[in-house]
């Protein structure tokens, strides 16, 4: 018999936070569902369930983060599955792009999931167990212009992943950094993604304002099925061993083999042509 678990996932109002949620119920599961603003709305696509407890909560804002958890420990006791799911992206140049706006790209895409892992934690040591899954994304494998910054946060995710999968190991705990392609989900839906407010007109003619203009375009045109995602994640959640990194669509895959062709061809490339370093 299935042992039944207990998510808690961010961002949860819509797209991939949405998908898992509704996969999660559908698996027989029972999971919290946080969101950062309306409640209500995501309370009445899922009626009066008693597997789903949706919780207002602002990943930025830890005092919200800490009440979440103790809501979610309050109703079921435990918790198993952790899904840093919540975020969002910023286009421009790096130079475009304000210390203001850089600084809220990072309080949400990783000191956001900081602030949950910190919540969480406590619980999944004292159970021994648990499963940590931070969404990061293609952009984490490697780095196109215009999206740098957001792809920054998600270099971040992964290296903080790799870490905390050592150190949670004896534990008995579990991390995933899992990493999505391009999704129809509402990522490029004008008013989701951010432009960078100032505008250097030298880059016009260069890549950098040729995919910042032309991000929007690609909403409601990717290739992958956030649906699809989300059956992806259980199914992830229930493996003994899960990996700690998971590419998840061709295009995602894509760009972590050519990025690490790429870096190992330039390594090989330079690594021999300047002088020893050790001590003599």
């Amino acid at each position: 018999m299935k042992k039944q678990k207990v998510w808690f996932v961010t961002g949860a109002g819509k797209g991939f936070g949405l998908a898992i949620v509704k996969a999660v119920l559908a698996s027989g599961d029972k999971v919290v569902a946080t969101v950062r603003t309306e409640p209500k709305n995501v309370k009445e696509v899922f009626g009066d369930s008693p597997d789903v407890l949706v919780v207002r909560m602002d990943v930025t804002q830890q005092k919200e983060v800490e009440a979440a958890v103790k809501k979610a420990l309050d109703r079921y006791g435990r918790l198993d599955v952790v899904v840093n799911n919540a975020g969002y992206g910023i286009v421009g140049a790096i130079e475009e792009i304000s210390d203001e706006e850089a600084k809220k790209q990072y309080d949400t895409n990783f000191f956001g999931v900081l602030n949950v892992i910190r919540a969480t934690l406590p619980g999944l040591r004292k159970q021994r167990s648990g499963h940590i899954i931070n969404f990061s994304s293609l952009f984490g494998y490697d780095s196109i212009p215009a999206w740098s910054l957001y792809g920054s946060t998600k270099f971040a995710l992964e290296g903080i992943s790799k870490g905390l999968a050592a150190e949670l190991a004896p534990f008995g705990i579990h991390v995933t950094a899992l990493a999505p392609g391009l999704f129809r989900t509402q990522f490029l839906e004008t008013g989701a993604y951010l432009t960078a407010a100032k505008s250097i007109s030298d880059y016009d003619n260069t890549a950098v304002h040729q995919l910042r203009d032309s991000a929007g375009q690609l909403h409601g045109n990717q290739a992958g099925d956030p649906a699809k995602l989300a059956h992806v994640v259980v199914e992830l959640a229930a493996e003994e061993n899960p990996p700690l990194h998971l590419p998840v669509g061709l295009d995602s895959l894509q760009t972590y083999r050519n990025n690490a062709a790429k870096t190992s061809a330039e390594i090989d490339q330079w690594v021999g042509k300047f002088s020893a370093t050790e001590v003599s």
